[in-house]
């Protein structure tokens, strides 16, 4: 639980109906599974201990004295164990009878929360045998008095962690929950398969669980429940602010159903919404949970800005087309006749270009209107500078080739720079520049110039100020170096069937290394690597996200990266560039403040005008 990883489960137990003294032995089973997986909490179904089908024998005194003999030997059984778990039953409450989940841990009853919506139909029609209990009542069940209550409970050792629970759907009652302080919503169901449901509770828990920025359990009865009228099918989901982390498909056999979730990341995005109450959380009792680590082998995505699943190609396409109306809009916002773009022959500019295309072909333009402007200087290599002239012939822009040594070997006379110091004046003189040209050029045709750094470069500062930092509209600003790669190779393998010398040239980019190419070649090869400088992208892309998206401490992001690259970088490998990385971020921000507009495309962007605010001068100490 350290850092607010917290593992939960949902588990399906193979129940006998109305035998709670068998059935709490497979429970005490799972208990024992999950525990040792590292399970913080554990769902069980809605009337798990007798079965939910029981009908009429629910009012059957037998039944109703075994399941509270069951629940005081799985309340036995949870000690020493450092896991809430949440268990279903039928509870004798007053003169009526409860559908009740009640909440173990380390060897006590904490609490015990009582279904409240109780429809007369449906598969079940609970109200036949159920009441809605008053609220704060006690409760005395297998030898224990609690609290029978509807609000969240929250862990000792960690505040923060904060478990409400519903009985059954109710939308309503997850709400509350979330509104009085609940980040993890444990949802004891009985719900039986009929066509069309499985997709349903998809979309309820996504629905739950984003709405209420919060984690949402959901154990649902499984096969073995009575086929009399209905079949169950064991139906788990396990889903964090509006993605399923985890699920048991119906009929799908698992009995225990775990994943790991981050309940810091759910406080802070509350925090950012400003639409959950600041007032302390509503909780009414406390378990006794220690502080403990997660084991976050396989957790952690080392690369999480990457689009994976069935939908990565959809969603590479609409990143390109948010890019692309979004320049589109500004080019005929500002009646301009055409578009200006700096192509190094890397991997940012191409993107750019891509993006500029279409956003030519969106507004009908002839793609001559497009001018890709190269201008090779000290750095300069063959390679790049061809494959910068083969893109703009394979688009169809236009293209002009300008060598820059002489204007900028003036430059270093007038300002008298001696040529062979390779400091920083003689690297940001070219790129300098190269930003005067375009834009003198657009000018001089009515066009925009078009900006192509990314989102990382923004982050680490890794652009000349007033160079390629500044442009007319920066169309990769929200995309990061990881990202960039990837919507490339995923645009290759869209032109290799019609356009192959188009996707020949697009591969030939993405195998070059990533470099500014402001320093002389050695042997006719790129002397100037920025992963041999500022660090590997694939870290610091990691970094970034978790750092901004997040606000997650340095010791967590250190944590979760040591996790997600084992066997690639060593700890202190890692160490170095997290440090890095954080001393860039915060010196760097005077050129974030000064940024060019340009689309927000994911989580994360650096508009000072309110994507990002942050004072130019404010203090790292690393």
């Amino acid at each position: 639980m350290k850092h607010g990883f917290i593992k939960v489960g949902a588990a399906v137990p193979e129940i006998r109906v109305a035998a709670p003294l068998y059935n709490k032995e497979e429970i005490c089973r799972l208990m024992d599974e999950a525990c040792a997986a590292g399970v913080h909490i554990l769902v069980f179904p809605e009337l798990a201990l007798t079965g939910a089908t029981c009908g009429d024998l629910f009012f059957s005194e037998k039944l109703l004295s075994d399941a509270e003999e069951a629940l005081a030997a799985i309340i036995a059984h949870s000690a020493g164990m450092q896991m809430l778990v949440y268990v279903g039953l039928p509870l004798r409450c007053g003169t009526g009878l409860i559908d009740a989940a009640a909440a173990v841990c380390c060897g006590e009853l904490i609490a015990v929360t009582a279904r409240t919506l109780l429809p007369a139909a449906g598969d079940l029609g609970p109200a036949r045998h159920f009441a809605a209990p008053p609220e704060g009542a006690f409760l005395t069940a297998a030898g224990h008095t609690v609290l029978l209550t509807d609000k969240p409970l929250t862990c000792a050792a960690l505040p923060e962690l904060s478990v409400g629970c519903v009985l059954g759907d109710d939308p309503a009652r997850a709400a509350s929950l979330c509104a009085d302080g609940a980040v993890i919503l444990v949802n004891l169901t009985a719900d039986a398969e009929i066509i069309g449901r499985e997709d349903w509770r998809r979309t309820m828990a996504k629905s739950l669980s984003g709405s209420g920025i919060c984690t949402l359990v959901r154990a649902n009865a499984g096969e073995t429940e009575s086929t009399t009228d209905m079949v169950f099918g064991g139906h788990c989901i396990l889903a964090e602010n509006g993605v399923i982390l985890a699920e048991n498909p119906p009929f799908g056999g698992t009995a225990l159903t775990t994943a790991v979730t981050d309940i810091r990341h759910l406080r802070h995005d509350r925090m950012q919404t400003g639409t959950f109450p600041v007032s302390p959380c509503a909780a009414i009792a406390a378990f006794p949970l220690g502080n403990t680590e997660t084991d976050l082998t396989g957790v952690i995505d080392p690369c999480p800005f990457l689009p994976v699943g069935a939908d990565a190609d959809a969603r590479c396409a609409r990143m390109l087309e948010i890019q692309a109306r979004g320049l589109a809009k500004r080019l005929s916002a500002a009646h301009a006749n055409g578009a200006v773009i700096a192509l190094s022959g890397g991997l940012d500019s191409t993107l750019a270009l891509i993006v500029t295309v279409k956003a030519a072909d969106l507004l009908g333009w002839d793609r001559k209107k497009i001018l890709s402007v190269t201008m090779p200087c000290f750095g300069t290599t063959t390679r790049t500078r061809g494959n910068a002239e083969e893109l703009a012939a394979q688009f169809g822009t236009s293209f002009r080739c300008i060598d820059i040594k002489e204007a900028v070997d003036l430059h270093f006379r007038d300002i008298g720079h001696d040529s062979a110091d390779l400091s920083v004046v003689y690297e940001n003189a070219q790129a300098r520049e190269r930003t005067q040209i375009i834009m003198d050029i657009a000018n001089g045709m009515n066009a925009l110039v078009i900006g192509t750094g990314d989102l990382s470069e923004l982050a680490l500062g890794w652009a000349t100020y007033n160079g390629d930092h500044m442009s007319n509209y920066g169309v990769n600003g929200g995309i990061p170096k990881t990202l960039v790669r990837h919507i490339v190779r995923y645009y290759a393998d869209l032109c290799e069937p019609s356009a192959p010398a188009l996707a020949s040239v697009l591969r030939d980019i993405l195998a070059t290394p990533v470099s500014p190419e402001l320093l002389p070649p050695k042997d006719g090869d790129i002397a100037q690597r920025t992963e041999d400088i500022v660090g590997p992208y694939d870290l610091h892309d990691f970094f970034l996200y978790h750092f901004v998206r997040w606000g997650e401490h340095p010791d967590k992001i250190l944590r979760e990266a040591i996790a997600a690259f084992d066997g690639r970088f060593t700890p202190d490998v890692i160490a170095g560039w997290l440090k890095i990385f954080l001393r860039r971020f915060h010196i760097q921000q005077f050129k974030r403040s000064a940024l060019p507009d340009g689309p927000k495309v994911g989580s994360i962007a650096f508009s000072p005008r309110g994507a990002w605010q942050m004072p130019s001068d404010a203090f790292w100490q690393g």
